[in-house]
């Protein structure tokens, strides 16, 4: 008798598809596999969250400036070459010179601007970090009054 219900059952699904008992066997167990993942639980949400941190850079003291000692300059020609020689003498105790052309000179003139651009580019630069490093007072802050 168990034999004859288990056929009355499945007589109408494997001619609903058509006498195929593998169709038939995927009909019936994949309902279970699908239910297998109901009971998963859902991955958590992942949240990014950005944080800003303040830079704690000490701002460094600026180097001491740069004071030349004095230098003499003479200007020698062909005319007063004999003189400036004996002046030389006099306050050295001995001869010795470092000649430069005009256009040498000019070079020079030249050379010493440019590094002095240099200078004043890099002062900026560096002016320009310490007040992006440097933290902001609050405008109600009475100690930011320029006329303390």
């Amino acid at each position: 008798m168990h034999k004859d219900l288990k056929t009355e059952l499945t007589t109408p699904l494997t001619n609903l598809l058509g006498g195929s008992k593998m169709k038939l066997l995927l009909l019936l167990t994949s309902p279970i596999l699908l239910m297998g993942c109901l009971g998963r639980t859902p991955e958590p949400e992942v949240v990014v969250t950005t944080e800003y941190q303040e830079q704690n850079i000490p701002i460094q003291e600026r180097p001491k400036a740069v004071e030349f000692p004095p230098v003499d300059w003479f200007v020698i020609t062909e005319e007063n070459l004999e003189e400036k020689l004996a002046e030389i003498q006099s306050k050295t105790g001995n001869v010795v010179m470092f000649t430069i052309t005009p256009k040498g000179y000019e070079n020079l003139a030249i050379g010493i601007a440019d590094l002095r651009r240099y200078v004043k580019d890099q002062q900026a630069i560096i002016a320009y970090y310490e007040e992006a490093l440097t933290p902001d007072k609050p405008k109600d802050d009475p100690s930011t009054s320029e006329n303390q």
